[in-house]
């Protein structure tokens, strides 16, 4: 009989956004329609919900072969100021765009790798950021740091203007995964940030781990959690390697497909991977997060709170994202925009004193009731619709392509809404596939997308 890891193991996108990258429509979009509605969005929601702001930090010393990030590899430590002097501008550009001053809600710094910068470079770009902005009273600023260079002066640094999460990533603490993934990182890294963190005043730390490593048994995620377990982090990120070799070329390539744990095993480290963390305390937060029961993003699942972006699950509310540095993408609810991905025509672009967006994708009608759909779906595993919405989108259809996963126990299908029972949850990809009308109507050509287990 056909398991239900082999039933639904297909390439799928992870709904950080709807539409999802590769269906943006590029060639009705431009930067100048981006501007007018991010305007139009800020001037709405700016004093109601304020912003959130994303910075892509994109340089690393060396490549982690599991990483799936825009970056750039090099020990040259002469870039970090020339760039930051860069996103800098960007946000300026943006500033004198919306006019008002905006009011400041979220900021995160991913990468690459922040604490690849200095503690005084990141003190200059916070300061560059911060100023001529409205910091709202309840704001939550995070960065992730990478364990084997973040150093006490990086956290205090950042602890100065304001940040009070970081995440660690950990990834897997068996040496023979290490090697294979290119990131040699001791235990007794993560523990010493972890406690410098708590040590300074962070409020939530979390840790990054990540199943179907090449190379990754079943005892690997057992030991790596009994590892966490010493460390308890307040939130834990447990997902899926997603394996794009044909997308980010030979980063994933020093291993091969033979080399990772095959579906079913991998199913299975989720499995007794979630079973372990329930029992140290921790809560299952939509897909692929898990938190301690008093962390602020465990109880915004409770109170139906909880949000998600390019940026992952938040509980912040704000519709506007704006994302700053190389391929960063913004998000003002109604459009979506990328920036330039190489650095030197990023670069260029700022010179000119332009906005460094290179395409994007402007939401229909259809789209942003689409979107609203799959959000609940991956915030709360429910999501109910009404006449306006059946104006507009053919739910019918949609239950037509929910009708084998109702079968199977995936989904309870009700007359004007779609719930996921526990049962479910592993497959809420394939479930908020069933409403992407998108991919629905055109399959890709080739392969755009990570398995979905």
């Amino acid at each position: 009989m056909q398991s239900l890891t082999d039933k639904y193991n297909v390439p799928g996108p992870r709904y950080t956004s709807y539409p999802t990258v590769p269906y943006w429509d590029e060639a009705n979009f431009t930067a100048e329609d981006w501007t007018k509605r991010l305007k139009i969005q800020f001037d709405r929601y700016n004093n109601s919900e304020g912003i959130s702001l994303y910075i892509h930090l994109p340089f690393c010393e060396s490549l982690c072969t599991f990483c799936g990030c825009h970056k750039r590899i090099t020990k040259r430590h002469e870039v970090e100021e020339p760039y930051i002097n860069a996103v800098i501008k960007e946000w300026q550009l943006y500033k004198q765009l919306l006019v008002d001053k905006p009011i400041i809600k979220e900021i995160h710094l991913g990468g690459g790798t922040p604490t690849f910068f200095s503690p005084e470079n990141l003190t200059h770009l916070m300061k560059g950021i911060l100023e001529d902005t409205i910091i709202d009273e309840n704001y939550s600023f995070s960065f992730e740091g990478h364990p084997n260079n973040t150093t006490k002066e990086h956290l205090q640094a950042l602890y100065d203007t304001g940040f009070r999460r970081v995440s660690f990533g950990v990834q897997d603490y068996n040496m023979a995964v290490q090697i294979a993934i290119h990131r040699i990182q001791p235990f007794e890294n993560v523990k010493k940030v972890t406690e410098w963190a708590r040590e300074i005043g962070y409020t939530s730390v979390g840790h990054d781990i990540i199943f179907g490593l090449p190379y990754q048994t079943l005892e690997h995620v057992k030991f790596t959690i009994q590892k966490t377990k010493e460390l308890q982090p307040d939130r834990i990120a447990f997902y899926s390697y997603a394996h794009v070799p044909w997308i980010k070329g030979n980063g994933q390539r020093g291993f091969t497909e033979e080399n990772l744990p095959s579906p079913e095993l991998k199913r299975t480290q989720y499995e007794t991977g979630k079973k372990l963390l329930e029992t140290l305390g921790y809560i299952e937060i939509g897909m692929d997060h898990f938190a301690l029961p008093e962390d602020e993003l465990c109880q915004a699942m409770f109170n139906n709170t909880l949000h998600r972006n390019f940026m992952g699950y938040t509980t912040t509310q704000s519709k506007i994202m704006i994302g700053l540095g190389i391929s960063a993408i913004s998000d003002s609810w109604t459009a979506f925009a990328q920036n330039e991905k190489n650095i030197e025509a990023y670069y260029k672009l700022l010179n000119e004193n332009k906005i460094p967006v290179y395409r994007g994708h402007l939401l229909t009608e259809e789209d942003q009731i689409i979107r609203k759909h799959i959000l609940n779906l991956m915030c709360n595993l429910q999501t109910n619709w009404f006449a306006t919405d059946e104006e507009i989108i053919n739910f019918s259809e949609i239950k037509e392509n929910l009708a084998e996963m109702e079968k199977d126990g995936l989904v309870l299908i009700l007359p004007n809404a779609i719930e996921v029972p526990e049962k479910g949850r592993p497959f809420i990809r394939n479930v908020c596939m069933a409403f992407d009308i998108l991919l629905q109507n055109k399959q890709p050509e080739t392969r755009l997308f990570s398995m979905t287990v």
